[in-house]
């Protein structure tokens, strides 16, 4: 059975329906022989990143950038896992009161010197989270999570 991480730092109302719609697509009846773990980024290990085929990522944009949380996630994984995850598919979900372009640059690099391979367009969403958005992340967890299907 493959293996969906999702790793989020859930701090505000948005970001809670965000990761609740990635969360329903990626565990969409339709998708079968996916499990999906979910860890929040300060509780997230090297060892949830080995045992995944695929990671969704999700914070706030804070001050321009990831979260301290999202950040410290990477920080703990990237050397105990850079080698061993290479081509890991990899995709990401962000919200920012007024801009997002800072914390998926972040993002992007980190996961692009790891050698992750984005599958999915990433969702961002500035202010209060749309119908249509909430759709996107919805989309993106079904997507990454339909993926993994044998």
């Amino acid at each position: 059975m493959a293996t969906l991480l999702i790793v989020h730092h859930t701090p505000s109302p948005t970001l809670q329906a965000m990761f609740e719609a990635v969360l329903a697509g990626a565990t969409d009846d339709q998708i079968e022989g996916v499990t999906v773990v979910r860890r929040p980024a300060l509780a997230a290990t090297a060892v949830d990143v080995l045992n995944a085929d695929a990671v969704i990522v999700g914070t706030p944009a804070n001050i321009g950038y990831m979260s301290g949380a999202l950040k410290h996630f990477f920080d703990q994984v990237y050397y105990p896992c850079l080698d061993a995850t290479k081509k890991l598919p990899y995709a990401a979900y962000v919200h920012g009161n007024n801009d997002t372009a800072g914390a998926l640059r972040a993002i992007e690099s980190i996961a692009g010197g790891m050698g992750w391979e984005r599958v999915f367009r990433p969702v961002t969403v500035t202010g209060e989270a749309a119908k249509a958005d909430l759709e996107a992340c919805w989309e993106l967890g079904a997507t990454v999570a339909a993926g993994l299907m044998e």
